[in-house]
């Protein structure tokens, strides 16, 4: 019944769906889990990596990247659809600072983001963007913001928040384990729980992480690889150490 109504993002289905949105939002369920955090002085964002071809040169493929001085993105879905998205934020966030002699806003810059999906969730001849994307930044009064947009063109503001293939599982680790103290977490701490909530939703046994840190006018800055395996090392020991104590009957 579904390919009479999913040949055109215009057409809803009987039942009130666009179907070329839905599987677009299915295009950002099959990708890379992505993970964002805001706490009172940073922005740390992670994603997971695919296990690549040891000839693959990692540096010509990005997800996590900078739309502005002030203002990075990271995302789950489709990379060349993020490429587009990324240079005409980039092109906008530029004309902004042009036409206004200031830093754009980084609730303009995802509103922008979100404009421009759902511009193509009405447009005859072209389809929704596959990916859902988190923007990090700080406005000019240095307060943080973590914004996801989604391929409906639909955008939120979080504390923290995931999207991928793990979304679901890590923004439920979030919830549990980082939901109460995330705005007094200094930046290590913050760090540590961006890559134990990748890590709960990896099934590799060497897990490939990309884990940055922003902060208020300074550059971002990628944690160095050292210091990931580091926190991975500690993590793991952390959850052997929590599944022996389950296992553990209580005495009386």
């Amino acid at each position: 019944m579904s390919d009479r109504y999913d040949r055109a993002v215009t057409i809803y289905s009987p039942d009130g769906h666009l179907l070329q949105v839905e599987y677009a939002q299915e295009a950002v369920r099959r990708g890379s889990t992505a993970v964002g955090l805001r706490t009172n002085d940073c922005i740390v964002v992670g994603v997971e990596k695919r296990s690549s071809n040891p000839l693959f040169d990692e540096r010509s493929m990005r997800k996590i990247s900078m739309l502005d001085n002030h203002v990075v993105m990271t995302f789950a879905g489709l990379t060349a659809d993020a490429r587009v998205l990324i240079s005409r934020a980039q092109a906008e966030a530029q004309s902004y600072r042009l036409n206004f002699e200031r830093p754009v806003t980084v609730e303009y810059i995802t509103r922008f983001i979100a404009q421009m999906k759902q511009n193509y969730t009405q447009s005859n001849g072209r389809r929704p963007f596959g990916l859902s994307c988190l923007m990090g930044g700080f406005d000019g009064d240095g307060k943080p913001h973590l914004y996801q947009t989604e391929p409906s063109g639909i955008y939120y503001e979080w504390t923290g928040s995931s999207t991928g293939r793990a979304g679901t599982t890590a923004r439920e680790y979030m919830e549990k384990h980082a939901g109460d103290t995330v705005d007094s977490m200094d930046e290590q701490t913050a760090v540590k729980h961006v890559v134990r909530t990748l890590m709960s939703g990896t099934e590799q046994s060497e897990p490939q992480l990309d884990v940055a840190v922003l902060r208020f006018n300074q550059p971002l800055r990628m944690v160095e690889r050292q210091a990931l395996d580091d926190h991975i090392r500690a993590i793991r020991g952390e959850i052997e150490a929590e599944v022996k104590t389950r296992l553990v009957p209580n005495k009386l």
